[in-house]
């Protein structure tokens, strides 16, 4: 079960810090509708594939398999265009681990943040750079934001 929220991060305040070495990641779909997403990805030099179920509220069953690096690079290349290309950073903020997504390409400027919850109602901090919470909003999944390459 994965259960995260997710913000709209400002980009000015995220461009004036410091930041960890991010991973890129190529990130591609299989399927996607209501029900549940079947994808692709390659995150810095290894590959994964992932299933996630239907949203309910912040939470959903999610599958993922780590696979073979060129098995996913060659998957992505094959079955899984449009994909997503992005680079992740993660950052520790009272005491959780937040990864923020900036996209490039045409989904640039898009600067994205989530958090993973123990539990639906845990109480998290939200760092200064986040802005909205787009957790329940179709537009900023990652199914539907490569739909716009």
């Amino acid at each position: 079960m994965e259960i995260e929220r997710k913000f709209l991060v400002d980009r000015k305040l995220w461009e004036s810090l410091e930041k960890p070495v991010g991973k890129d990641i190529k990130q591609g779909y299989f399927i996607s509708n209501k029900q549940f997403s079947v994808r692709v990805r390659t995150k810095g030099t290894k590959g994964f594939f992932t299933v996630k179920g239907t949203l309910e509220g912040i939470a959903r069953d999610e599958y993922e398999y780590e696979i073979p690096f060129n098995d996913a690079i060659e998957m992505l290349q094959k079955y899984a265009k449009p994909y997503l290309k992005k680079t992740r950073y993660e950052i520790e903020f009272a005491g959780k681990t937040w990864e923020i997504d900036e996209f490039h390409g045409s989904l640039s400027p898009l600067v994205l943040a989530e958090v993973e919850l123990e539990s639906v109602d845990e109480e998290v901090q939200l760092p200064d750079w986040v802005m909205n919470e787009v957790s329940t909003d179709p537009y900023y999944f990652n199914s539907e934001i490569v739909k716009r390459l």
